[in-house]
């Protein structure tokens, strides 16, 4: 009876706002909790507080025993309650994933959170806060597709990322400016766990290098440092600039890194084949559902279409579900007012042979 009693006590307390989709992933449903934190949380998250004993305890909401004072303490607390208390001091350029994001960002994010307390701590930040940071990482070599180790610096005075191929070289290999650098985490592509991916431009083209870490909290932290870089640019070079410039990109074939779309023969290639600009729906660009009906020769049957002030580029998808995740994409960026600097981009793209 009493068993029956705390159950649908906690089954109550997942309606209560903020309780009903996952504390850290925003997953809809969850069905487990962690009772030392009280947070409702999801499966694949439960597994990470596991991980953590010292920190988090973790139940199911439904099959196991919970007494009194848990469900109590359940009740005073909630999703809301902790995400003011350990998201208090989150910098507004720092990732937080969702349910769709590789594991390595979500163990890092609920490490972050509860048991470093990076965001109760803003001192705790300085790994990625600080506008300058260098160390070594594995980077894969463009002919060989060897990985090798390789001297990083990341500097906000200089405005830029560089790195090295040898430990005493005076002169960079590359230098990746600032307000044409992205990044986002790539494993399954890159063959590694911790595998991210730096785009940036180089002579008006979009290149690739590919880099991980054995160590999951530094691999993140060099993510977010670069993407607190980007922020303070844009806080800098266009004032009123907020956290929604700060973009990451999806990525199948083909590559959305804010508002240029490219295509790679290779999901490893450095050298994009082929890129359209895609700007906002005040300029008359839009994306539609499906492909114009005299269109011949596509394999898969899940087809968009975008449409530009100069012409229409189709693609098809493979699965209703990529075509659906492309659009909403697509539709998030064409909504999106161009920025100043997003006009001169545009006038290149019109004037590429």
């Amino acid at each position: 009876m009493a068993k029956e009693r705390s159950r649908k006590a906690l089954v109550e307390l997942l309606q209560r706002p903020g309780n009903a989709a996952c504390a850290d992933c925003a997953a809809p449903d969850p069905d487990w909790a962690s009772h030392s934190l009280g947070i409702f949380i999801c499966l694949n998250c439960s597994g990470i507080h596991r991980n953590i004993p010292q920190v988090s305890k973790v139940k199911s909401v439904r099959l196991d025993d919970w007494d009194d004072a848990q469900v109590e303490f359940m009740a005073s607390n909630g999703n809301n309650v902790a995400k003011a208390k350990y998201e208090s001091k989150m910098p507004p350029f720092y990732y937080k994933p969702t349910y769709l994001d590789c594991q390595l960002l979500r163990e890092q994010w609920i490490r972050a959170k509860y048991e470093r307390k990076e965001f109760i701590h803003s001192e705790k930040q300085e790994p990625y806060s600080a506008g300058y940071r260098e160390g070594f990482l594995w980077k894969r070599g463009r002919d060989n597709g060897q990985f090798l180790s390789r001297k990083f610096v990341l500097s906000e005075r200089e405005g830029a990322l560089k790195y090295f191929n040898k430990n005493d070289a005076k002169e960079p290999k590359a230098i990746m400016k600032i307000e044409h650098l992205n990044a986002t985490f790539q494993p399954a592509k890159i063959g590694n766990p911790h595998g991210l991916q730096i785009t940036y431009l180089k002579d008006n083209s979009t290149r690739n290098i590919f880099v991980y870490h054995e160590d999951g909290k530094e691999i993140v932290d060099w993510f977010n440092a670069i993407r607190a870089a980007r922020f303070h640019y844009l806080q800098v070079a266009f004032p009123g600039a907020s956290d929604s410039d700060v973009k990451g990109f999806k990525k199948r074939w083909f590559t959305m890194d804010d508002r240029r779309l490219m295509y790679f023969k290779d999901p490893l290639d450095a050298f994009a084949r082929g890129e359209v600009f895609i700007g906002s729906k005040e300029n008359s660009y839009k994306v539609l559902e499906g492909l114009p009906p005299s269109t011949q020769g596509n394999h898969w049957q899940h087809g968009i279409t975008i449409v530009t002030p100069d012409r229409k580029f189709l693609f098809a998808c493979e699965t209703e579900d990529d075509q659906l995740e492309w659009i909403t994409t697509f539709q998030k960026v064409i909504s999106r007012p161009m920025l100043p600097q997003e006009y001169a981009v545009e006038a290149h793209f019109k004037h590429k042979p």
